[in-house]
């Protein structure tokens, strides 16, 4: 397969997570949304990689997954504080984190 596809798809599903981080209010699906995006640039990174015959893409995006793993964490931890706090969940409805 040619490498076009690979970011014909990778494009597509940027474009997905953005428009889902612009449009959600939910922190849940802007997580998800926000993984999305990491995950396409992920298969940019192994297709371009797997292209110029190196492992240096691959390493990149094993590194891009485990940075994408600890700000699942913090972000789920962030979440359920603020649930328990009875805090609402909306985005935009939470004054508490601005500076």
């Amino acid at each position: 397969m040619a490498i076009s596809w690979y970011l014909v798809v990778s494009a597509l599903i940027f474009c997905i997570g953005a428009g889902g981080v612009l449009t959600r209010r939910n922190p849940l699906v802007i997580l998800l949304c926000l993984e999305l995006m990491l995950n396409a640039a992920n298969l940019a990174l192994v297709a371009f990689s797997r292209m110029h015959g190196n492992l240096d893409g691959q390493i990149f995006a094993l590194t891009v997954m485990v940075v994408a793993a600890c700000e699942v964490a913090v972000g789920l931890g962030l979440i359920v504080a603020i649930f328990r706090r009875r805090m609402p969940i909306d985005v935009d409805g939470i004054k508490e984190l601005q500076g």
